[in-house]
């Protein structure tokens, strides 16, 4: 299971954004790292470099690798509607972050290491599988033994239900996913546009 677990406020620093959530880290340092990060006059990005920026950021930001990222824009070019919007709803869809987005785990690492530790099921089946794509009316849980987990419950005494593409029942502690998301509900600063352009070259 591959995934970067590399400095996070280094890359959140490279974007200029907090890419993986809120960072006290970040907002002491808003601006690039390195030798050089709080100079004013920094090189202009070329056209491709400003593409690759954004791809690098969209992978970051859903927790994907290289490999993956690519599999899953193909995928996205075969689907009927805008590539780039596509690429996002089925990044929206995976396991992990629709368990992100529900509000039973804090960040999508979290999310993914309850679906690879057998603590999630989809429609009462046990799945763990961070990369699972979710169908619309597919019920996602938290097993019944794993309700009473410390990081479950810190997660579900801060959620709020903010998606209009999920549905949430606080009995079953589960939600549905309704829909795929349009593209003004992903709240993801991602230009998808320059990722289509990138690897249409």
């Amino acid at each position: 299971m591959a995934r970067y677990i590399g400095p996070k406020t280094k890359i959140a620093r490279k974007f200029g954004e907090p890419v993986y959530g809120p960072d006290k880290y970040f907002e002491k340092k808003k601006y690039p790292p390195g030798q050089h990060g709080n100079e004013q006059r920094r090189k202009k990005l070329s056209e491709y470099g400003t593409q690759l920026k954004e791809k690098q950021k969209a992978k970051y930001t859903y927790g994907v690798l290289e490999r993956q990222f690519r599999k899953t824009f193909q995928k996205a070019t075969k689907h009927q509607g805008v590539t780039g919007v596509v690429l996002l709803q089925l990044l929206e869809s995976r396991l992990d972050n629709v368990i992100f987005r529900m509000g039973m785990a804090p960040t999508r690492d979290a999310a993914r290491q309850l679906v690879s530790h057998r603590h999630v099921t989809v429609n009462g089946e046990i799945l763990n599988i961070p990369s699972y794509k979710v169908k619309p009316d597919d019920i996602v849980g938290i097993r019944e033994r794993s309700k009473s987990l410390e990081i479950v419950q810190d997660a579900m005494a801060k959620r709020s239900n903010k998606y209009s593409w999920l549905e949430w029942d606080d009995d079953q502690v589960a939600g549905k996913f309704l829909n795929y998301p349009e593209r003004e509900d992903i709240p993801e600063n991602i230009n998808e546009q320059l990722i289509v352009e990138l690897y249409s070259k």
